[in-house]
């Protein structure tokens, strides 16, 4: 007796090649539904039709068709048990060998502008999770598959005679591992829909790739990521292969390159062209420019020891002479949202350079919240989004800054933000000068950054992403000429730090909200 497959599937991908295969090459019958019947009829090839098996029609404009005792009793029922295949018998049942299935495209409506409610819920597949329950369940006996990247291998499996146990399993893991995406996916989308409703776990992600290894060659590493959203909507054009390290310092200079705006994005107010370099997650050279080349130049001029290696970030289209900076300095990563062709020829000399096209568009896809692991758990938080707002800043001292210096304030502090805690910047029109990042105190940090920036400090400003629990700071900054401070303010001390700037003739804005990266 032949083999059965119950094909039924929305993604059309490849179907009729494996259908031919089926039918010709391993002697199936095949069983299907709906579009997916008519697809296979319109091929000339023999299908019987779901409702003609069960002598029942489709219903309720298509909601129910395959749920129905001949289909789930073929797929469930075990073949080593004489009372099932008694059932079978009784029943007029056949036994279904095959289950091809994928599901309704919920993701995808939802990802549509305006989609409605009702829209969504019609798209919500019910015989589809069924049917691949039940055949990952009986995976001794059925063989489930849930996408069409898997034809090609179920092919060369049932000629080579390679369907075994454990290819039987693996597709069970990756049936359930579908459904499960998919629950979520709609459990979610309620929840948003549903503004008082908080979700129980956030979005599962289907796997994008398995890394090379994790921080360190002896950590195993993966990349999950929902397609076209985020780091996965980016297209790398050269170079090698992504490392983990390289996905923590790309995401890092981002997060710092979109307070300054982004090539066509939806909100394009304060776009400002603007280059970020990255090393160890933190930004060693932040800048902004009349044109990318100029960004990038006083990027890197900010600290060229510390950018050798690095990853850089620049927010507008890269051309010729923003990749002529790049020719003689080594580093890992460019991303942008365009690079021209003259710009792609130049760095196309560097093998090694990894160049990746992220466009607004996959940015904005992205989902907004900050996820971060514990030892068997997860910590969810919105991220720490732009937000140029200064209406609850303060000037707490006697001179006021002027607008240049409110300017460079405004720029240190979009820095400072991005800098692990305790964190300072010292910038001056445009340019981070300095960076003092995740010391144990925060006069420690404000030394580093002061070293660094040295003579330019005279001047500057200064910001801190949290306040000064004493005025070591201030009277710090005074030494190397510092002329104005930011801080957020809340310290039972900031009278001192206060008076202490009173004293020097530096101002100081409170800005009344802090920026701790951790």
């Amino acid at each position: 007796m032949s083999p059965i497959a119950l094909l039924s599937v929305s993604d059309k991908t490849g179907l009729i090649p494996l259908a031919q295969a089926l039918i010709n090459d391993f002697d199936f019958n095949l069983l299907s539904s709906g579009g997916t019947a008519k697809l296979i009829e319109n091929a000339n090839l023999p299908v019987t039709r779901v409702s003609d098996y069960t002598g029942f029609s489709e219903i309720l404009g298509g909601r129910v068709k395959t749920l129905h005792p001949k289909i789930h009793g073929g797929i469930l029922a075990r073949r080593n048990d004489p009372s099932h295949l008694d059932d079978l018998d009784r029943q007029k049942i056949t036994a279904i060998d095959l289950v091809v299935v994928n599901l309704y495209p919920f993701q995808k409506t939802i990802s549509k502008e305006n989609v409605s409610w009702e829209e969504a819920i019609e798209n919500i597949d019910i015989g589809g999770p069924a049917m691949i329950r039940a055949a990952a369940k009986n995976h001794q006996d059925v063989l489930v598959v849930t996408n069409p990247n898997q034809y090609l291998d179920l092919v060369d499996a049932y000629k080579s005679n390679q369907v075994t146990s454990e290819f039987r399993k693996s597709y069970a893991q990756k049936a359930f591992e579908h459904t499960a995406v998919y629950d979520l996916t709609i459990s979610n989308w309620f929840s948003n829909e549903i503004p008082s409703k908080k979700a129980s776990w956030i979005q599962a992600l289907p796997l994008k790739q398995e890394l090379r290894y994790g921080e360190n060659p002896h950590q195993k590493a993966s990349w999950y990521g929902e397609p076209q959203k985020g780091w996965s909507g980016a297209s790398q054009i050269q170079g090698k292969e992504l490392s983990t390290n390289n996905l923590l310092d790309l995401d890092a200079a981002l997060s710092t390159l979109r307070e300054f705006g982004y090539e066509n994005s939806i909100n394009n107010d304060s776009y400002q062209k603007a280059a970020v370099v990255i090393k160890h997650t933190n930004p060693c050279g932040v800048a902004i420019g009349n044109a990318p080349d100029s960004a990038l130049k006083r990027a890197l001029d900010a600290d060229r020891v510390s950018a050798f290696g690095g990853i850089i970030a620049i927010n507008c289209t890269v051309d010729e002479a923003t990749a002529k900076e790049l020719e003689n300095i080594f580093i890992e990563c460019v991303v942008a949202p365009f690079f021209d062709n003259n710009a792609k020829e130049i760095l196309s000399k560097k093998k090694n350079l990894r160049l990746l096209e992220l466009k607004a568009e996959a940015i904005q896809k992205a989902d907004k919240n900050n996820i971060r692991s514990i030892l068997g758990g997860l910590l969810i938080q919105d991220l720490d989004e732009p937000n140029a707002d200064k209406k609850e800043w303060k000037n707490v001292t006697k001179l006021i800054p002027s607008e240049r210096e409110t300017n460079d304030l405004s720029f240190a502090w979009k820095v400072v933000k991005h800098i692990h805690s305790n964190a300072i910047a010292v910038a001056s029109n445009g340019q981070s000068l300095g960076i003092g990042a995740g010391q144990m105190n925060r006069i420690g940090s404000a030394k580093l950054a002061l070293d660094a920036a040295g003579n330019k400090s005279n001047g500057a400003v200064l910001a801190s992403d949290g306040f000064f629990p004493f005025d070591d700071t201030v009277r710090l900054a005074a030494d190397y000429g510092i002329s104005s401070i930011i801080q957020p303010g809340g310290s039972i001390r900031d009278q001192d730090s206060i008076d202490a700037c009173n004293e020097l003739g530096i101002k100081m804005v409170l800005t009344g909200k802090r920026h701790f990266l951790h």
